[in-house]
């Protein structure tokens, strides 16, 4: 077994732009070299909660990273933020340019969640109910003879 002291290109993730220092083995098999990432789980941990902290835009490859790692369906996925499964799916393969940020702030706290990190979506979630219910309300206006003034009423 041989540890090399480059650093390594893991395109295996699915991301471009990751390098391991170290972590990486070489063993010798009858098949050829066969090489071994030292605590893989726990480095796709760290890549994880590296793209949830990251302030940057989520790229398509980087919600299919998340995806994998929260071992979900694209369908779910879909279903969880309210949109398509195609919607997903462009989205992961770049044929959408770019991720709508609303959508990558639920991917982000639906992977710490999963994670078992505290992502506050549960307030989150009672925000959204809250607008919600804003939103169902009628606005009505009160005549005195004179003077209209406004009123809410709870929609029926």
């Amino acid at each position: 077994m041989t540890t090399s002291s480059h650093p390594y290109h893991y395109t295996e993730c699915g991301l471009d732009y990751v390098y391991l220092a170290g972590g990486v083995e070489t063993r010798q098999t009858p098949f050829g070299d066969q090489l071994t990432i030292v605590n893989q789980k726990g480095l796709h941990r760290a890549i994880g909660k590296f793209l949830v902290a990251r302030k940057k835009e989520l790229t398509g490859k980087e919600v299919r990273f998340l995806r994998h790692e929260m071992d979900m369906s694209q369908p779910t996925l879909a279903r969880y933020l309210g949109v398509t499964d195609q919607t997903v799916h462009n989205w992961e393969i770049g044929k959408t340019t770019q991720v709508p940020e609303p959508a990558a702030r639920m991917i982000r706290m639906i992977y710490s969640e999963a994670i078992g990190q505290k992502s506050n979506i549960k307030k989150t979630l009672k925000r959204i109910a809250d607008l919600e219910n804003e939103i169902d309300e009628l606005i009505t206006f009160i005549s005195n003879e004179q003077n209209w003034r406004q009123t809410r009423l709870k929609a029926a």
